[in-house]
């Protein structure tokens, strides 16, 4: 019996291999507990368009991930925070401010887990943050904090 490994199966192989096993083992076992399909033509030919789709699908997702990227890279947000009377900000922006600000200022959604903030920003002036954007992507962005009083 062929069939077509849905998950990794210790000492038979990986993920979409098609392997000859035994009857009983391939039906009662792998098929039973969901880690193969019966390889009839039709089920390779929907895998195989299905890992095409994923492929096509992640280049989508790559290429958008760039132009993000590159719109990121040149694009300025300004924070308005208030000052005490010391001069210093109350409290220290957030990853979560500055992903509104993003949103607000130039419409691009940003989700905060991906700004990286070495530090706590506490002060006013102009301040580089990296945006770790996944598929090794990564963007600067310049961030202005104003201090209204």
């Amino acid at each position: 019996m062929k069939v077509l490994l849905l998950k990794d199966v210790k000492s038979l192989g990986k993920k979409g291999e098609i392997k000859e096993v035994k009857d009983g083992y391939g039906q009662n076992f792998l098929i039973g507990k969901g880690m193969a399909l019966h390889a009839t033509n039709d089920v390779i030919k929907k895998y195989e368009a299905e890992q095409k789709r994923k492929i096509e699908a992640e280049k989508q997702e790559l290429e958008n991930l760039k132009d993000i990227a590159n719109k990121l890279d040149k694009f300025k947000i300004e924070i308005h925070k208030k000052l005490g009377k010391n001069g210093h900000l109350f409290g220290a922006i957030t990853k979560e401010e500055v992903a509104v600000a993003i949103l607000e200022q130039h419409k691009v959604e940003v989700d905060k887990k991906h700004i990286e903030m070495k530090r706590p920003i506490k002060s006013v002036g102009l301040h580089d943050l990296d945006l770790k954007l996944g598929h090794g992507l990564r963007a600067t962005l310049h961030v202005e904090i104003k201090g209204d009083e």
